[in-house]
């Protein structure tokens, strides 16, 4: 399976299609998928430099070069909340840019590929984001 953003894609539609059969058959749900592609009791804290910063829907996007422990650079993908939501919590669609060093803060995937869902991010000036309004 590759690595990066097209496999957490990939996995995210698997896991929306399975969450909305389920769903279906099992009554309402508060959220359109489940976080089970996501490790939610580890939190992985990555640094690395912005390549690529999507603000689509259903979910924004961001891929990072890391250097990895043999120092090579690795691709990571990040999974973000819909542009409304980061709105909500202070996000700009121009808020970051290719070249940019971050450190991201994510709930890595389970898999072991280097993605994860989003919980936070440090921008080069100091300032501290979060994904959601209520956080």
């Amino acid at each position: 399976m590759k690595h990066g953003i097209a496999a957490l894609v990939t996995l995210v539609t698997r896991v929306t299609l399975s969450g909305v059969l389920i769903a279906g058959a099992a009554g309402p749900v508060s959220a359109h998928h489940s976080p089970v592609m996501f490790d939610m009791t580890k939190s992985v804290t990555i640094e690395g430099t912005v390549v690529e910063f999507s603000w689509t829907n259903p979910h924004s996007s961001i891929q990072l070069d890391v250097p990895g422990a043999a120092g090579a650079m690795e691709r990571w993908g990040v999974e973000m909340g819909s542009p409304n939501s980061m709105v909500r919590a202070g996000w700009k669609s121009t808020l970051l840019k290719p070249g940019d060093r971050v450190s991201v803060t994510v709930r890595p995937l389970k898999s072991g590929e280097r993605g994860g869902m989003f919980v936070s991010i440090k921008l080069a000036d100091g300032r501290v984001l979060g994904g959601r309004a209520a956080e």
